[in-house]
């Protein structure tokens, strides 16, 4: 067993699916802190997310399928953050296919992801005695109703787990069983963030996720579409928010280990189209589609856990979040189509 604290400096951080979306946010950010270890297997990512934090002494990417066990100790690249003696004393396990339009190409690396993945970093977390969080959904609960909108951690949602989303929607149920069986069995301080929709820079293109393609339609003039119809609605919170709560959460005791992430603000999605067509100054128009297979409607995250126990409130604003999301597509355009 190895020790929970540091020996040097700084603690060491493994995040996987460290050049996603919210995990490259997660990496940066705790590189204020940290010696951080990003591990990807870019199947469903990009290098780019994290371009700019290579060059970084306190950085580090590894090449690696997190659904295979990890050994810390193959990797030479390690050698300056110690490893083998300081081990990590915190693991973020973010590595998961989450897009709409790759659910079907990718069924069996989302049942890897929430199977296989969470042996690999739970066992490694059991390991090195390091604190634990894995980011889960929204999934979770199952799908709202009308009398049912709002979600408290104490919900207990109901999935059909032989759908076609069941290696995503039931993987990250059994995936929260991993987390709670190895706390009990192993006592270690292993956590769940269930996440509901985020948005923000370095969001996948052309993947059926709303805002990013809301954003480059309405920059090149085309029609702003929307899978289902004008009553279409969903919260929003913008990344660094996310990533503010999953830090808040690792920083806690093991009492606190489920919670809610999200905005619990109502947003229709058509009405968000219509703003980023006003903030860009586009002359686009906003269109219907059949809904994707794979995207689900989602309910609104209870934050009263998050609030009392973290001290966590979502603080960007929507019209913030999109100027920055805005920013940021119109300065990597070229190379994100």
């Amino acid at each position: 067993m190895m020790n929970d604290t540091p020996i040097f400096d700084k603690k060491n951080v493994l995040v996987t699916g460290g050049a996603g979306f919210i995990g490259s946010h997660l990496c940066e950010r705790l590189l204020k802190e940290a010696k951080v270890i990003c591990m990807d297997d870019l199947s469903n990512s990009s290098i780019q997310n994290i371009d700019h934090l290579l060059q970084y002494a306190d950085f580090e990417f590894i090449r690696a399928d997190v659904t295979k066990p990890i050994d810390l100790n193959q990797y030479d690249e390690l050698d300056k953050f110690r490893v083998k003696f300081q081990g990590i004393q915190e693991i973020y396990h973010l590595a998961c296919p989450t897009s709409p339009k790759n659910f079907e190409h990718l069924k069996l690396q989302s049942l890897w992801a929430n199977s296989n993945a969470m042996n690999a970093t739970l066992d490694l977390a059991v390991r090195y005695r390091a604190k634990y969080v894995f980011a889960s959904s929204s999934v979770v609960y199952g799908n709202p109703t009308p009398e049912h909108n709002f979600f408290s951690e104490e919900d207990e949602g109901i999935i059909n787990h032989l759908s076609p989303r069941a290696c995503y929607d039931e993987g990250k149920r059994f995936a929260e069983s991993c987390v709670a069986t190895y706390k009990q069995v192993y006592n270690i301080d292993a956590k769940i963030a269930r996440v509901f929709t985020t948005y923000g820079p370095r969001m996948k293109l052309r993947d059926g996720l709303l805002i990013p393609d809301f954003i480059l339609d309405a920059l090149d003039g085309r029609d702003l579409v929307i899978y289902g119809n004008g009553d279409l609605d969903q919260s929003l919170c913008y990344v660094t928010d996310i990533v503010d709560g999953f830090i808040r959460l690792m920083e806690t005791g093991p009492e606190t280990w489920i919670v809610n992430f999200g905005s619990d603000q109502i947003m229709k999605m058509v009405s968000v189209a219509e703003q980023i067509i006003a903030m860009t100054g586009s002359s686009s128009t906003v269109r219907f589609e059949d809904p994707l297979i794979f995207l689900t409607k989602k309910g609104i995250p209870d934050l009263r856990r998050a609030k009392e126990q973290l001290g966590w409130l979502p603080l960007i604003s929507l019209k913030e979040g999109l100027q920055k999301t805005i920013d940021y597509t119109i300065a990597k355009k070229e190379m994100l189509q």
